[in-house]
């Protein structure tokens, strides 16, 4: 019964959607908006068709800066809340820093990465590392504080050390958490190296949408919105699709 209210759940989002295309498709088509400045949806269906072949190589570009900053952004949360973990004066002295380092927006400081890293991947890789890691630490720190203290006195009791408290009871009991901040992350990764695209670069998706907008085809432009928006969504789903395999209980739980 939970399991087919939580699919009926999804009707509504459902609808709503495809009663404000329609809404968005009339309004062009009566001549309520400029097709010049808002192109309708099946203006922007026609142009992904039609660019979609040469934009393939773009896409695969935005690929690989995306999931080598992502797979890069959980190595590196996962070490540095290990870390932060073992060692409570670096998790004091480094978690208002952390906090702090999301206060400066992306957009400034990916100019400074196209001059240190040059304008080829490096940057991208780089600001999908910044967008992506923070969110995936936190959730974890967050898994691993809140360990049931009866377990690891229980293990303490039997011997077990702090690695092995780690390894037995805080990460397992964390894992939860991880997958949550690695799927927001996810959905930010395509983003990211979008950013890094439209601040220096030859080839991408954010290359190919400054291009497009440069001559003013806005129904190119919604076409890359709307791939940047299932490569997201895809991203998310792979990552949800990867708890339920490796996690089978948590699907269980939520079901």
């Amino acid at each position: 019964m939970m399991k087919k209210s939580a699919n009926t759940g999804k009707w509504p989002a459902a609808v709503f959607l495809a009663a404000l295309t329609a809404l968005w498709e009339l309004s062009v088509k009566a001549g309520w908006v400029d097709a010049f400045t808002l192109p309708a949806p099946t203006s922007v269906l026609k142009a992904l068709i039609t660019e979609l072949p040469g934009l393939r190589s773009h896409i695969w570009i935005t690929l690989q800066e995306a999931g080598v900053g992502f797979l890069a952004a959980i190595g590196f949360s996962i070490a540095l809340a290990l870390l932060m973990d073992f060692v409570p004066l670096v998790k004091k002295g480094l978690y208002p820093i952390l906090v702090l380092s999301q206060t400066v927006p992306i957009i400034v400081l990916a100019p400074l990465f196209g001059m240190w890293f040059g304008f080829g991947m490096t940057p991208k890789i780089v600001i999908v590392m910044l967008v992506c890691f923070f969110p995936i630490i936190v959730s974890l720190l967050d898994g691993l504080e809140a360990a049931d203290p009866d377990e690891l006195h229980l293990i303490e009791g039997m011997g077990a050390g702090q690695f092995q408290q780690f390894r037995w009871v805080k990460f397992p009991g964390a894992l939860v958490n991880l997958f949550s901040g690695i799927r927001i992350a996810a959905t930010y990764s395509i983003m990211g190296a979008v950013i890094g695209e439209w601040l220096g670069g030859t080839g991408g998706l954010g290359v190919y949408m400054l291009r497009v907008r440069h001559s003013f085809a806005l129904d190119k432009m919604f076409a890359a919105i709307l791939i940047v928006v299932v490569l997201s969504i895809a991203v998310f789903k792979a990552i949800d699709l990867l708890q339920k395999i490796l996690m089978p209980w948590s699907a269980d739980r939520e079901n």
